[in-house]
């Protein structure tokens, strides 16, 4: 039987080379289906799932009357918006409307300008009935939308949720506190790359 000799710094090129590979993917991803959608963003054009397709992407579910999570998470979503594009990531972000009854295209359009939202790749969705989002957000994303007879407030999660260019949902985050900023960052740059 023949032997092979590896030199050591060839042993340490290969481990290394194998272990980097294992960086560049999202670490437990929940490879969650999304269903096809088309609905209205803030200028009252129609906006989907095939305005989406090959992009990455980030989304969370607010309503502009919102009185207690919703303006840190827009905030939160903002600051991130703010630092994927300072590093140069090509992401979009998309925020439904969990209250579409209410928030009309105008209404959305205004509350994105309250958090500085760039329009150019934010698109804030509604045009659907408040049925449809909390059937949509709870097969789809495994979280709870619900509006309570009699109150204005919307119960539902606070997460963000990533996207990827095939359509699966990869991964959550935290939106209101302990943001993972560098983390979703870094999720991103390994999804674009």
């Amino acid at each position: 039987m023949k032997k092979y000799a590896f030199s050591m710094p060839i042993v340490l090129f290969l481990c290394l080379a194998i272990l980097s590979g294992c960086g560049n993917k999202i670490q437990d991803p929940l490879n969650w289906d999304l269903e096809k959608f088309t609905y209205k963003d803030q200028e009252g054009k129609t906006f989907g799932s095939n305005d989406l397709k090959g992009k990455v992407w980030l989304t969370d579910f607010i309503f502009t009357s919102c009185e207690t999570v919703c303006p840190p998470m827009t905030a939160n979503f903002s600051k991130l918006q703010r630092k994927a594009a300072e590093k140069k990531l090509n992401v979009d972000f998309v925020s439904f409307s969990i209250d579409p009854e209410v928030d009309t295209p105008n209404l959305l359009k205004t509350y994105a300008n309250k958090f500085d939202a760039d329009l150019n790749n934010w698109h804030f969705l509604t045009g659907y009935s408040q049925n449809t989002i909390e059937k949509f957000v709870s097969e789809n994303f495994k979280t709870i939308v619900k509006k309570p007879e009699n109150n204005s407030q919307v119960i539902h999660g606070t997460k963000f949720y990533l996207i990827d260019q095939k359509g699966k949902i990869v991964k959550d985050y935290s939106g209101v506190s302990n943001v993972q900023f560098d983390e979703i960052l870094s999720d991103i740059e390994k999804l674009t790359k």
